[in-house]
């Protein structure tokens, strides 16, 4: 038997401090980054999924733009354990999703995305969730775009 799961995109509000507070920190004391460390740059959030179901298969993005903008959406790997470990570079999957709302088309016209990348990416998020309960993103805010403009889901088939 198979069912769809819509799960929500959520801002990891505690995340994103932690993370915004080591960029600080070095800011204050002059220190640069560890080699291969990813800072969170400022026009960025960390975000996260928390699966209840491990058996996924990718169905299709829920990505609606209020506004004209981008949204670049990239997963961090498995490996990555934030309460112990800096982000590296070497821990963000590719490809990112990348999602776009032209002006004149905010609100009511169709969301764009590089569709072959947006499909792989669902696919391995999808993989991801049969080794994971919660994973982890960072979601690039751009071109007037905003969280509070951006509401984001990813659908699932159920494989019972």
């Amino acid at each position: 038997m198979t069912g769809t799961q819509e799960l929500s995109f959520r801002l990891d509000p505690q995340l994103t401090e932690v993370m915004r507070l080591r960029v600080q920190s070095l800011q204050q004391r002059g220190q640069k980054r560890q080699e291969g460390e990813r800072l969170l740059r400022p026009h960025e959030a960390v975000y996260r999924l928390d699966f209840t179901q491990q058996s996924l298969g990718f169905s299709h993005w829920g990505v609606r733009l209020a506004q004209p903008g981008r949204l670049t959406i990239t997963a961090t790997s498995q490996h990555w354990t934030p309460d112990l470990t800096h982000l590296m570079v070497r821990q963000l999957l590719e490809p990112a999703g990348v999602f776009w709302q032209a002006a004149g088309h905010a609100g009511d016209g169709p969301v764009q995305c590089y569709q072959a990348d947006a499909q792989e990416f669902g696919e391995r998020i999808a993989e991801m969730a049969s080794v994971r309960k919660v994973m982890y993103f960072l979601f690039a805010f751009e071109e007037g775009c905003g969280p509070e403009s951006v509401d984001c889901s990813i659908a699932f088939q159920v494989n019972n």
